[in-house]
């Protein structure tokens, strides 16, 4: 897999300075951990599942999550985890049918032009730790398609028995299998309460630290706590209680100092046009060459103007990667996610070994104070992005990968 493995190598070279690089479900942890990008979230029981992953490897996914938890009844868990079955037992037959000419890792394309493309990271969101265990015995040999699991509403108790039942199934399967943790409890939201969790969640994630990859925030459930909706026209930190939350998990959880974990944006619910109360936030000059003013048309009509802000805020407050329940979500949280030319440069900088005792620089583009001692976390995490997402080009904007990474 690679990020935007799915356009033409050609189209690549056209876009980056330093190509995305190819990773694999064996790739270390910290790789994968920020490579997930826009993680999209599909119901169990969807009965064309195998096919529909495959439909979105090849547009651009690299991680899913196959949920038997909130996005299904509870009459259908049993049939859903049958579907499960007969869906992962399909693709492990394709997987093991395709060529074996490198072209999912190299992002050539096949005889029939469509993209050589890999199986994405799958993951099941499941309801309760004995799932784990019985999932991955039913799974059989099929399991080497499954990367772990997304653990819902997670605590320091309930954790512990999904911690334990992760670390069972592994032993049970000879394979790796991460957890995704899922914060989203009322006690985390309530201010009383809020400080104990997080510690809680901080000793229960340490401990298994080598197969948590990535903890993700369930902001909707947050908002349901206190019967709350975020419009389309506003993101998740305009909402100043889901705010505080984040900003205080970031600062137990999401450390620079080798203790943090990479933590994902929340979901956004929006992909169709409704009334818009404000003015679009979607300003006009990076749209203003060729084709661009209708991407930008496009973006705004299915409320993806606020996605794209929502998306910026993330990272500027430590966040990486998104949930995503909606295809057309994911190519503008990649396009956002590769590291510019100007980021590239002064994360270089920075991190120069002749630069090794601090010290003040004036930036490559003139416009900005890098100082080595305070930025080196920045540039080490900035760095790791463009090994994941690539580095775009001195001339390349996010229009312009945004436009590539939605041409299939």
């Amino acid at each position: 897999m690679r990020h935007f493995g799915h356009i033409s190598p050609t189209a690549r070279e056209g876009l980056f300075h330093r190509e995305p690089s190819v990773f694999t479900a064996d790739s270390p942890a910290r790789m994968l951990s920020v490579a997930l990008g826009a993680t999209l979230y599909s119901p169990a029981t969807r009965p064309s599942l195998a096919d529909d992953v495959l439909k979105q490897a090849a547009r651009g996914v690299v991680s899913m999550v196959l949920c038997l938890e909130d996005s299904i009844d509870d009459a259908e868990v049993i049939g859903a985890e049958t579907n499960l079955i007969r869906q992962f037992a399909d693709l492990a037959a394709q997987d093991a049918a395709a060529p074996a000419s490198g072209a999912a890792e190299s992002g050539e394309r096949g005889p029939d032009g469509a993209p050589g493309v890999g199986v994405p990271l799958l993951f099941i969101r499941v309801r309760e730790p004995g799932q784990i265990t019985d999932l991955v015995r039913r799974l059989g040999d099929s399991v080497r398609m499954l990367s772990g699991f997304v653990l819902p509403k997670f605590t320091e108790e309930r954790g512990r028995h999904f911690l334990e039942a992760l670390a069972e199934a592994e032993a049970a399967c000879g394979r790796r299998l991460f957890a995704m943790p899922v914060l989203e409890s009322p006690e985390l939201l309530h201010l009383e309460t809020r400080g104990e969790i997080l510690r809680g969640i901080a000793r229960s994630v340490d401990k298994y630290r080598d197969r948590v990859l990535a903890l993700r925030l369930g902001v909707t459930d947050f908002c349901s706590a206190y019967g709350l909706r975020r419009a389309p026209d506003m993101t998740a930190y305009d909402v100043h209680i889901v705010a505080s939350v984040i900003a205080d998990v970031v600062n137990v959880l999401g450390r620079a100092d080798g203790s943090g974990f990479t933590i994902t944006g929340p979901v956004w619910e929006y992909f169709r046009r409704q009334e818009r109360m404000f003015k679009p936030q979607l300003r006009r000059s990076p749209f203003l060459e060729g084709r661009a003013e209708e991407l930008r048309t496009a973006l705004i009509e299915h409320d993806l103007d606020g996605l794209l802000r929502e998306i910026e805020l993330d990272r500027a407050n430590g966040l990486l990667g998104k949930t995503c329940i909606h295809p057309s979500h994911v190519a503008p949280v990649h396009a956002l996610s590769v590291v510019s030319h100007e980021e590239y440069t002064d994360a270089q900088d920075i991190l120069s070994p002749e630069r090794g005792g601090g010290g003040v620089l004036r930036s490559a583009y003139t416009n900005k104070m890098n100082e080595v001692k305070p930025h080196r976390a920045w540039a080490e995490r900035t760095l790791l992005r463009a090994e994941a997402f690539g580095v775009a080009r001195e001339d390349v904007g996010f229009v312009d990968l945004l436009a590539a990474g939605l041409t299939n």
